[in-house]
């Protein structure tokens, strides 16, 4: 069952962290997400004054943050110790859990810094979980060479596509997110297989696309009715865009800022954690 555009959205313009530039595609208020998506930024751009100031340490609790470097070189700490050197092509996987303190901070002081921020919900069960990070190269996420010369870069999941198996290093949880990185010469055309009762949605950064016969534009973000599969279509200036979809979990958010819960109680002792200095902390077993 072919997939087709159920609505199309302007990613909106925005700036967030300490005065980065950028694009919201989803999550600007709560009636934008799609279950288990919450929130996709992209940033994108050659002039420092947009993105060199960061983002400085702030918190998160209760989802995971996947940053996407297309073009730049960013590092990554947190309160655990851990430092990530995000480079072109790279994925930072972050589990936030039960709490974690990060930062990210480009490291160029001129050129273009291009990506994207992806936040992707934790079931009820995982939000108190350790937290967790993980720096993926280019080189570690799996190609698909079209024949028409395109490509698809497998950044989560496992799919096949034109008879081969993508399989990227991040896959499985409660979510099963599938992320790719598509990129399509002009006229070219894209079947990709989608669980059925998956959510789904594109992302259009380069150029424009047809979704059954419907133009998706650049910036612009398409969700999809259900299906097994999608069929994409570039136009005449060829296009590029990211594919999602993942598993809803069907359950309540309470969201305040870098926190997301399932209830407003939980949020209040978030809160509370992070102003006593106890949001990182191991829970106590006694």
């Amino acid at each position: 069952m072919e997939r087709t555009i159920l609505n199309t959205l302007r990613a909106m313009d925005t700036s967030d962290g300490a005065g980065v530039r950028l694009k919201r595609a989803l999550g600007y208020n709560p009636s934008v997400r799609l279950d288990p998506f919450l929130m996709l930024d992209a940033f994108s751009s050659d002039n420092p004054d947009d993105y060199i100031a960061g983002f400085p340490p702030h918190p998160h609790r209760g989802f995971e943050t996947v940053t996407y470097l297309v073009e730049g070189h960013m590092r990554h700490r947190d309160h655990l110790g851990n430092e990530g050197d995000l480079k072109q092509g790279g994925v930072q996987w972050m589990t936030a859990g039960r709490g974690i303190i990060h930062e990210e901070m480009p490291q160029q002081k001129n050129g273009s810094l291009r990506g994207f921020q992806l936040w992707i919900n934790l079931p009820a069960a995982e939000k108190m979980k350790p937290a967790k990070y993980r720096d993926i190269a280019d080189t570690e996420m799996p190609r698909l060479d079209l024949a028409s010369g395109g490509q698809v870069k497998a950044l989560a999941g496992e799919v096949t596509i034109a008879g081969q198996r993508l399989s990227a290093p991040v896959k499985g949880g409660q979510a099963d997110p599938l992320y790719l990185d598509v990129v399509l010469r002009p006229g070219e055309t894209l079947a990709v297989p989608l669980t059925q009762g998956h959510n789904a949605f594109l992302y259009l950064f380069e150029g424009r696309v047809e979704v059954a016969g419907d133009a998706v534009d650049t910036h612009h973000l398409a969700t999809f009715t259900d299906g097994d599969r999608v069929t994409l279509v570039a136009q005449k200036r060829g296009a590029r865009l990211l594919l999602l979809a993942g598993k809803p979990l069907g359950e309540p958010i309470a969201q305040y800022g870098p926190f997301v819960m399932n209830t407003q109680d939980e949020i209040n002792q978030a809160l509370r954690d992070y102003r006593d200095g106890t949001l990182t902390a191991e829970p106590s077993l006694l």
